[in-house]
């Protein structure tokens, strides 16, 4: 059984680090998907049990193995605590298109971390992994997300009337999309 969740390569930006989710990166894991207002606009409700966290590492830890997903852990450049993760998910190679999420602690919002952290994995997805499409799935009330897809180049391509129902709560979907020759980096 493996420590981490797949071999993602390190990335790094000016103030970011990019590397692989461990084992012992779980209580951070739990503290993001935990807090109620990081979790606000998430297709499921804030996680209330640390086992959960383990749960979602063995399930990412798979998926990751078969090439599906490329989950990063983010950390400032000079301290190893996770802040944050951005994956690449349901990637389908021979179509070419995969998607994106993405999620900070509350404490690191209004930084700019989050669109560093983007631009750093479409430009894996587009150039490593020779992908040609990336979308995003947002709650269109979550207008910072919606403002940050849109800033790295994200066209707003269709809206899904509820969609999700979450805590007993329904919400839409704003779907976006971006084509690789319309990454701005």
């Amino acid at each position: 059984m493996s420590d981490s969740l797949s071999a993602v390569p390190l990335l790094q930006t000016p103030r970011l680090r990019l590397r692989t989710i461990t084992r012992s990166d779980m209580d951070a894991i739990y503290r993001l998907h935990s807090d109620p207002r990081a979790m606000r606009y998430w297709s499921f409700p804030a996680w209330t049990d640390p086992q959960q966290a383990r749960d979602w590492f063995e399930q990412r830890r798979h998926f990751a193995e078969r090439e599906e997903s490329w989950p990063w852990g983010l950390t400032l450049i000079d301290a190893d605590e996770l802040i944050g993760i951005v994956t690449l998910f349901a990637v389908n190679r021979s179509q070419r298109r995969a998607e994106v999420g993405y999620q900070l602690l509350p404490s690191c919002w209004g930084r700019g971390y989050a669109q560093e952290a983007l631009r750093a994995a479409l430009a894996y997805g587009f150039d490593a992994l020779e992908l040609n499409r990336i979308e995003a799935d947002i709650d269109p009330r979550n207008q910072p997300s919606c403002r940050l897809v849109e800033r790295v180049g994200f066209r707003r391509e269709g809206y899904l009337r509820e969609r999700w129902h979450v805590n007993g709560e329904i919400a839409d979907t704003a779907l976006y999309g971006l084509l690789a020759r319309e990454f701005v980096r």
